[in-house]
């Protein structure tokens, strides 16, 4: 079930647009957003599954997207047309159209912040949802799909032969929830397709 967001609030319901990944995870970034319009009314959120090390994607991605891309801050607008990149060493909530930063609940060992983030927007996002898993090891996000495609969202995997490191989309695509499994450039412009149908 949707959120229901408070009255004195303008309501949001362009698509989220989730891409999850982390080892090999750039160059899966740099081929998906090369080939995405600057103007699809969506958002692109990046969640880069690294724990501790500081992340360096909003300088290097705005040389690759016409769209301005925005490390995250507690309590930013969400916006549609706009890259947004998680902070390390944080996870990633939405509530009331804004993005949430708490610290990070699992500290050690391999984190779950996709996961985290993909069960928050199920809950408090009205748009469509469109989650994307590419290159990165372990199989963070896998256990947020089933929640996805029950609030009647769009699943994709990149393909692994196309991943640096396929252990993430492999996890996904055996979670039984994936809806496509494409390279990069093809799931750009799926989404595109996606974002068109709205």
């Amino acid at each position: 079930m949707k959120a229901i967001i408070n009255s004195n609030e303008s309501i949001k319901d362009f698509p989220i647009v989730c891409v999850g990944g982390s080892a090999g995870g750039l160059d899966a970034y740099i081929r998906l957003l090369k080939n995405l319009p600057s103007n699809m009314g969506v958002a692109i959120v990046i969640v880069n599954h690294l724990r501790i090390v500081a992340t360096l994607l909003h300088e290097i991605l705005p040389q690759y997207t016409d769209m301005p891309v925005n490390l995250i801050t507690d309590k930013l607008d969400i916006n549609p047309n706009n890259v947004y990149i998680i902070p390390a060493k944080r996870d990633l909530h939405v509530l009331n159209n804004e993005f949430i930063l708490k610290p990070i609940s699992k500290p050690r060992g391999w984190s779950d912040v996709i996961t985290v983030f993909l069960k928050s927007v199920t809950k408090h996002w009205n748009g469509k949802l469109i989650a994307v898993i590419v290159s990165g090891y372990d199989g963070d996000g896998a256990e947020a799909l089933s929640g996805i495609k029950e609030v009647g969202g769009i699943t994709i995997a990149q393909k692994p032969e196309t991943a640096i490191q396929p252990d993430m989309p492999e996890s996904a695509i055996a979670s039984g929830y994936i809806d496509y499994v494409l390279s990069p450039e093809n799931i750009a412009h799926e989404i595109e397709r996606i974002a068109n149908l709205n």
